[in-house]
Parts: C-alpha cells; structure tokens; sequence
C-alpha cells in the first residue's frame, strides 16, 4: 500500500476533468491511502451522485483561506476566465509543503511541476501557451508557466496521459513528447427506450457557459423548426457562480421558448432518464478536448452530433454525417438525419469506468515500481 496524493486545481465547475478525479481516487482508494489536494468549494461527496463514484473515506486537503480565495476566483471568473493555472499553481504549492509525505503523486488537471514520482493527466495543457499558435491561456499564462509549468526535463520523469489523441498532439507540441491516450470514464447507459418510442427531442447537457455555446444549441432548434421539424431542447447542466451572467442569458431565452426546458443541478437519475428516452444529443464546444456528454450521449443509445474538431472526433470515430463545422452545418446535419429516420450505430460500452480504473491503477503502481 502506497501513500498517493491526487492534486486537482478544483472542483468547482463540475465538468469532464471532476468526473476523472473522482474516477482515480475511487480506483486507488482500495489498494493506497489516498488524499486529494484542491482548492475547491464543493465536496467530492456532493459530485459522487452525479458521477456514479464512490470515495468515501477519500481525505480532503485544501489551502489554508480556500474558500474565501475560491469564491473571490468565482467572482473574477466572469471577467478574468476561470485561471485554472493559477489555481493549478496555489494547489501545486499548498502540495509541495506535504509531499514529503507521500510515495507518488496524480494530476487529474493537466501538467504541473511536481517534486515526487507522478502520474499526469491532460485534459489540455495549461502552461506554455506561448508554444501555441492559438490559445485562450490569457495574459499571465507565461508567469503561471514560470512558477509551476513542468519544462521537458520534468516531463521525462512524470508518466502522461492525455483524454483525446487530439490533446496528446497538443501536449507533443508543447513538451516535445506524446502521452499515451485514456479517454475519460463513461459507462453505458442501460435501460433505454426502443429507438421508436424515443422523443423526437435534442437534448444538451454540460456546464452552462459561454465556451459551451449553450445559447447557439437554441438557435439550432429554432432553425429546424422553421424547416418544419417539431423537434424541443432540453438543456440539463451545471450552472457555477462564475458564469452567472451568462446562465441569466439562457434562463432568459429559455423562458421565451415553450419549445425548451432548462433543468440545473439535476439528479443523476434525471439526467439519464432524459438520455434514455430522446433521440438526439447536441454539443456546439469547439475543440472539445475530449467531450465527456457527447459519450454520454452515445452510452445511452442516441444520435450525437458535435463540432468536427478536438477529442470528439475519436468518440465519433470522424463520422462526416455527425460533426459539421458550423451552425448551419448543425443544423444541417440533424435535418439529414431527422428526415431519413437515421439509427444509431456507434458501441456504447468503448469508454467504461471499469476501463478507465484499472488503467489508471496499472500506471499508478507501474510508476511506483509495483
């Protein structure tokens, strides 16, 4: 048994890159003792329901102050973005005064500098931006860099993962060495309805921000509609206090459309009946690093379509017929498949939890020499 420390930047915007903290810690607790370094408001318990985990007994560590800074990082984020590196820089620090203590680490939030044996996992690479021909890493993603970016002799002696062949060719870019690919866990969704008896509906689930380009997912039903297509848009995501003017945007343009429900923070039984029960699922994120609904979306049974380009390409295996590189195309896309009755034919079971725990625990003990 190894003393293993999981860092995570946070836990706040309850995404893709939570749901593969929670998997990692569920996977190591039986065989290590884990601890979780964050600077998060919310509660690994209070996400467990909603990613299928358990951790219980999973210790928690957050900077002294954490959540007075996390919620004035909250606060900042609608007008400086959601400083994910900077977090990823309080974090590491915090960690670097305990991790003494410990045999290896795991980054469940990209690369970082890190004085132990570790295990990374890239969503996106979050420093050394200034590699990049096109990055949305802001103004200070070079001092971020400076003071907790590993360079490629840290990354030599860390073993990587990315979650998309799309995200490991970023990071080959950046660090001059390819990760091996593990996509994020998501299981199939069981128990859903015969293609016939499912709605003739869209549904968009995910974070509720403007990078999600919630607002757009109306205008496509809009559009369909006025092609005569009696299709409605069920929009289920959370919505963090740092994107709340735009969630007051979508409330509002929601409530102006009989045709669309908006449901936030809901349970992981609603969520999964929505999905067992409608055709179409519909994410408009361009260069989604990986794309954890639109699997979902896929594990339960339905058509997915989603911008061609990043990770989402390998959940839809390049499908023309299913990534568009517009709205129009969009709209296009499900039109075409709305009028000729299409069915879904992708596997449901190619990114399983219990695929993605016993990877993470046979790299984690490979690194510890186990």
């Amino acid at each position: 048994m190894a003393r293993v420390a999981v860092v995570h930047n946070t836990l706040d915007f309850q995404g893709g890159a939570d749901a593969v903290c929670l998997a990692t810690c569920e996977a190591l607790l039986p065989d290590h003792e884990v601890e979780l370094f964050t600077l998060s408001e919310t509660d690994p318990s209070d996400l467990a329901d909603r990613f299928d985990a358990d951790v219980a007994g999973l210790a928690v560590r957050t900077p002294p102050a954490n959540s007075p800074i996390a919620r004035g990082l909250a606060r900042l984020s609608p007008v400086a973005g959601p400083q994910l590196a900077f977090r990823s820089v309080l974090v590491g620090r915090y960690f670097g005064r305990h991790a003494d203590r410990f045999d290896i680490a795991v980054s469940t939030a990209n690369e970082m500098r890190l004085p132990i044996p570790s295990v990374q996992y890239i969503h996106y690479p979050q420093f050394h931006h200034r590699a990049l021909e096109a990055t949305d890493g802001g103004r200070l993603n070079p001092l971020w860099s400076r003071l907790a970016g590993p360079d490629r002799g840290t990354t030599d002696g860390a073993t990587l993962l990315a979650n998309s062949a799309w995200t490991a060719d970023v990071v080959e870019r950046i660090y001059g060495v390819r990760p091996a690919v593990l996509h994020p866990p998501v299981d199939p969704i069981d128990g859903g309805l015969d293609w016939d008896q499912r709605e003739r509906g869209i549904v968009v689930v995910g974070r509720i921000a403007p990078d999600k380009r919630v607002l757009d997912t109306m205008t496509v039903v809009d559009r369909l509609r006025d092609r005569g297509h009696a299709v409605h848009l069920h929009i289920v995501g959370s919505a963090p206090q740092s994107y709340q003017p735009y969630v007051d945007r979508v409330v509002s343009e929601a409530d102006r459309r009989a045709y669309v429900t908006l449901e936030r923070d809901v349970s992981r039984d609603r969520l999964e009946t929505l999905l067992r029960t409608h055709r179409y699922g519909l994410n408009l994120k361009r260069d989604e690093h990986f794309g954890m609904s639109v699997a979902e979306y896929v594990a339960a049974g339905m058509i997915a379509f989603a911008p061609d380009g990043g990770g989402q390409r390998d959940i839809l295996k390049g499908r023309a017929d299913r990534l568009f590189a517009s709205l129009s195309g969009a709209v296009d896309c499900i039109e075409t498949s709305l009028e000729t009755d299409d069915r879904p034919t992708l596997p449901r079971d190619r990114f399983s939890r219990r695929r993605f725990k016993s990877a993470i625990a046979r790299r984690v003990n490979r690194a510890l020499g186990q």
